[in-house]
């Protein structure tokens, strides 16, 4: 045989082969058949488009194979059926700022590696792009595992270490010296198998537009949670997406010099009282809607320090460690303490309200502007966000900020897929495409709170079990 056809046949075999499933895995699938059939069930496609009601997908060998009526759909006999009414298929999240870190306080995060991946699966987000990277060697390694069946957990995209500028705050953080050295980073993590980068708040604007030239000109992209550079500087070196939004531009401050994060104790209190819809917050969505600069929005991580927000389920709380638990409740306490509030901005009222408000509004802006704008969650903070939930959160915060249901899903699902590149595998309910779906109770087309009701997630065909997942971490976010 000749040897490149045969190098060729022994690549089709191991690609064909089933894969090998741990049982660490094992004891979480709760459907497991080459050909399966979701019946009676309405479906969210992912692109905007009004629920389906009384819909039948059959999935096959890991892919969507077909969805239609189910008084007409031809159930393979084969299949093993799944009745499913009263119930709603979406497609799997994209987590666009999920990282596998929490918070464990002075300046330092720890890797949940065991905890976040469970987290991220059982809430239904089947991919994540890290966003940012304190341990890349164990995302990586996390990565690998998951691919090959060994620990249950999302498909990532892994984003390398953080592109930080000298004077960071984080003890983990590598500080660039040089242009040169933001090139040989870029091009040092994209061999060890990253596909994504971060700039971070000090970073300065030669070492940005080096890392992005570096990164493109071998088909990654840079995203940036910035402060020394503001969001039209940073468009206009290239970048090609944007952390947070609103909150964390700069360029509005009279005392913002280039290269440097300004000091602005009551920057809060500027962003509240800020114009979206004309002047300089308009003109910067104009511009970077034109050069195609996306923005992920993390509203959760700025809602947990809103004093009385959000009404913390037990969910939450029974993930957490006691320590975890009771600093965390401590950090909400002092968030509203009137004392702190008065003695730092004057008032009792804490400015983390109006600047929220603001930072909703200004989303909608953008995307009605014609923006692309992405979902994520940022598990820091005040240590209130966790894996998976806080992406459900996310969804339901784009609902309050005056996106439709069907809008805020499509937000979570197909514009981070088309961002990462991946859309035509992921990201919608379309025959041909990955069996990434989470099957939930009730009706989120309506009812957006209903995506926290998840029964089954299906990544590429394979149904886990979203309570069981969620019971296998009870108390140990924050230690592991």
């Amino acid at each position: 045989m000749h040897k490149r056809l045969a190098v060729l046949l022994t690549a089709l075999a191991v690609s064909a082969a089933p894969q090998t499933v741990s049982p660490e895995l094992k004891q979480f699938i709760k459907v497991d058949a080459l050909v399966i059939a979701l019946t009676h069930v309405r479906v969210i496609d992912g692109t905007g488009a009004a629920a389906r009601e009384d819909q039948t997908v059959i999935l096959s060998h890991g892919k969507i194979e077909s969805v239609g009526s189910a008084a007409s759909a031809n159930v393979p006999k084969d299949a093993q059926v799944i009745e499913l009414r009263d119930h709603t298929v979406i497609p799997g999240l994209v987590g666009m700022h999920d990282h596998l870190f929490y918070p464990m306080g002075d300046a330092v995060f720890g890797e949940m590696a065991f905890s976040f991946p469970r987290l991220y699966l059982a809430a239904g987000v089947t991919t994540i792009r890290t966003g940012g990277s304190i341990e890349p060697y164990t995302d990586l390694e996390i990565k690998k595992h998951i691919d090959a069946g060994q620990m249950p957990g999302p498909k990532m995209h892994v984003t390398g270490p953080y592109l930080e500028g000298k004077g960071t705050f984080a003890l983990q953080l590598h500080e660039l010296k040089d242009a040169d050295d933001a090139v040989r980073t870029v091009n040092y993590w994209l061999d060890e198998g990253v596909d994504n980068f971060k700039a971070y708040n000090f970073i300065t604007a030669d070492q940005l537009s080096a890392a992005i030239k570096a990164a493109h000109k071998r088909g990654a992209k840079v995203t940036g949670h910035l402060c020394s550079i503001g969001f039209r500087q940073a468009g206009s070196l290239g970048i090609d997406d944007l952390e947070h939004g609103l909150l964390v531009d700069t360029e509005f401050f009279p005392e913002k010099k280039p290269d440097e994060c300004p000091d602005v104790p009551d920057d809060l209190v500027r962003y509240g009282k800020m114009d979206i819809q004309s002047g300089p917050v308009h003109d910067m969505i104009t511009d970077l809607v034109q050069r195609h600069v996306a923005v992920t929005s993390t509203l959760p991580v700025f809602e947990v320090e809103v004093p009385g927000r959000p009404n913390l389920p037990a969910r939450v709380l029974d993930a957490l460690t006691v320590e975890a638990r009771s600093q965390f409740l401590a950090n909400k306490v002092r968030m509203g303490d009137t004392a702190r509030l008065k003695r730092l901005y004057g008032t009792e009222v804490s400015p983390v309200t109006a600047a929220f408000k603001k930072e909703m509004e200004f989303e909608l802006a953008f995307s009605r502007a014609g923006g692309t704008l992405l979902a994520g969650e940022d598990p820091t903070g005040i240590g209130g966000v966790l894996a998976g939930f806080g992406d459900q959160r996310e969804v339901e915060l784009l609902v309050e900020a005056g996106f439709t249901p069907l809008e805020a899903i499509r937000i979570a699902t197909l514009n981070g897929a088309d961002y990462l590149g991946d859309a035509d595998k992921i990201g919608t309910i379309a025959p041909g495409k990955a069996a990434d779906l989470v099957v939930v109770k009730g009706n989120p087309g309506s009812k957006i709170e209903d995506i926290e009701n998840v029964e089954t997630v299906f990544k590429d065909g394979i149904g886990y079990d979203s309570a069981k997942l969620i019971e296998s971490v009870r108390g140990k976010v924050g230690s592991r």
